[in-house]
């Protein structure tokens, strides 16, 4: 095929080839030629109509670029490729998202990202942030008012992304340390007797049935939120009496007993049309919140705003088998599907005031023993006395 023919214009260094434009017409196709650090080069300036290019903004455009005060085609080529490398933390974010992809936990991960660090980190290199920029981030209005868990796993999210480029040789490290909140895990959440009373003639009552068995059932099985909320009908065994917990919080599926109290909950739910979960959301979907119908619940049982109920509910299970003494750690801790017995000891004191005041009865016994003695020795006194 026959080289082009080259036009020459009235401007130097400034000339088109005959071309076609995307709607079949003939258009033209301006070039430039200028020399450059000594060097000789040959460029495309624009096409007449996709561009709006004429010669004279060819002639305006070569100027600028033997000046330096716009990049040549090959520079311009040459810097969106370094850029496109430059490992911002969006871009190492994309790079880590792909990367685990499979990984448990990337949906929460992912509104993290895009809700409180990408706005404020995310056209940054680990090089280019400072510990004012931490700062920001926690003061931010998406998560300053929120729980020092939230901003400790946002942080630490941020951490992950950036070690991520590390180990990949992609980023350097930061140049200080990241501090992460302080989270107090050994809160528990509690209800007083009179508190659980109304709030158990609460549930029997209320106007949605199947949010009150959700609570209920948290209170009688120690389920997690999530745990409920994934529940499907393949997963109770009515017959041997267990319930499947998939992919839980401990990682690993778990089986936990369920009892009567829970048996006649699971028994009521019936299957909603298609919907293979036991308390469906929206179109059978996986229900996602609870949030409006649990606090109409908790102000008509007079529960404080903080109590978070179905976390709450959960600690209530647990708080209640181990002050009953009679359910040793190493049971709690199954029963709480809990990964390690470290999470499980913070009921270990109501087990122990349990286990003193079972200590303590035979204190009662013994006491109630020789008052008994003392009364029997009287009698046999005044008997002798008599005669």
């Amino acid at each position: 095929m026959a080289a082009k023919k080259r036009i020459k214009t009235k401007y130097a260094g400034v000339f088109y080839l005959e071309g076609t434009s995307a709607q079949g017409k003939p258009e033209k196709i301006y070039y430039i030629r200028y020399r450059k650090n000594g060097k000789m080069v040959e460029e495309k300036a624009g096409r007449q109509y996709q561009d709006d290019m004429t010669p004279a903004r060819a002639s305006s455009i070569r100027g600028q670029r033997i000046d330096g005060e716009q990049q040549t085609n090959q520079e311009k080529r040459e810097a969106e490729l370094a850029d496109k490398s430059k490992p911002t933390i969006s871009r190492l974010w994309e790079e880590y998202k792909e990367a685990k992809s499979d990984i448990k936990g990337m949906v929460t991960d992912k509104n993290r990202f895009e809700n409180h660090i990408k706005s404020l980190l995310g056209t940054k290199t680990p090089d280019e942030i400072a510990p004012l920029d931490i700062d920001r981030v926690l003061r931010s209005k998406g998560l300053r008012n929120k729980a020092p868990a939230t901003k400790r796993n946002t942080l630490e999210l941020l951490r992950r992304i950036i070690n991520f480029g590390i180990k990949r040789n992609r980023c350097n490290p930061l140049k200080f340390k990241i501090e992460l909140p302080t989270v107090d895990n050994e809160k528990t959440e509690e209800l007083t007797t009179e508190q659980l009373t109304r709030l158990l003639e609460i549930l029997e009552t209320a106007e949605d049935q199947q949010v009150a068995n959700i609570m209920k059932l948290a209170l009688f099985t120690g389920m997690r939120r999530g745990e409920i909320f994934k529940l499907e009908h393949r997963d109770l065994n009515f017959e041997t009496g267990f319930i499947t917990l998939r992919d839980p919080k401990g990682g690993k599926d778990q089986k936990i007993p369920m009892n009567s109290t829970a048996r006649e909950i699971l028994e009521s739910q019936e299957k909603v049309g298609g919907s293979p979960y036991v308390f469906p959301g929206r179109s059978g979907k996986r229900r996602v919140c609870v949030k409006k119908a649990v606090n109409k619940i908790k102000e008509e049982a007079g529960i404080q705003k903080d109590f978070r109920a179905l976390h709450g509910l959960r600690h209530v299970y647990a708080s209640m088998l181990a002050s009953s003494g009679q359910v040793d750690m190493y049971v709690l801790q199954k029963l709480m599907t809990h990964k390690s017995p470290k999470m499980t000891q913070r009921y270990a004191h109501l087990r122990d005031d349990a286990l003193k005041n079972a200590a303590g009865q035979l204190d009662d016994i013994l006491r109630k023993q020789k008052v008994a003695e003392a009364e029997l020795e009287n009698k046999v006194v005044n008997i002798h006395g008599d005669r």
